[in-house]
């Protein structure tokens, strides 16, 4: 997503506070500031915090996901997919494998082939 003026201002006074604490000198501050300002996109300003705390630009804050996009099917359905096979698994331990404990492993793969799909 493309940065705004005050997105980029904001970013600006972000590396200042890290200026203040002593994260940064002024001449790293004068090349992340110089990278700031000539940023276009939000994916630009990621490496230029990666390695600092808090504070951060909002914009580099979780993006909410924009109203009307569809979520992957495998992230809506995933969520509720783990809990689910955990209770399989339960049921299962206790009445058809009995003392089987192999069965647990079903919430595992559910996750891996959930959280593999989701990316």
């Amino acid at each position: 997503m493309r940065l705004s003026d005050a997105e980029r201002d904001e970013a600006i006074e972000t590396l200042s506070e890290h200026v203040r604490t002593g994260r940064l000198d002024i001449d790293e501050y004068g090349t992340r500031s110089a990278k700031v300002t000539a940023a276009r996109m939000r994916s630009e300003l990621v490496p230029l915090f990666e390695d600092l705390p808090e504070p951060r630009p909002r914009v580099l804050r979780a993006a909410p996901v924009a109203p009307g996009r569809p979520q992957p099917p495998a992230r809506r359905f995933g969520v509720g997919a783990v809990p689910i096979a955990a209770i399989v698994a339960v049921l299962l331990f206790f009445t058809v494998a009995r003392g089987i404990w192999l069965v647990f492993l079903i919430p595992l793969a559910v996750a891996l082939v959930f959280g593999a799909r989701s990316r």
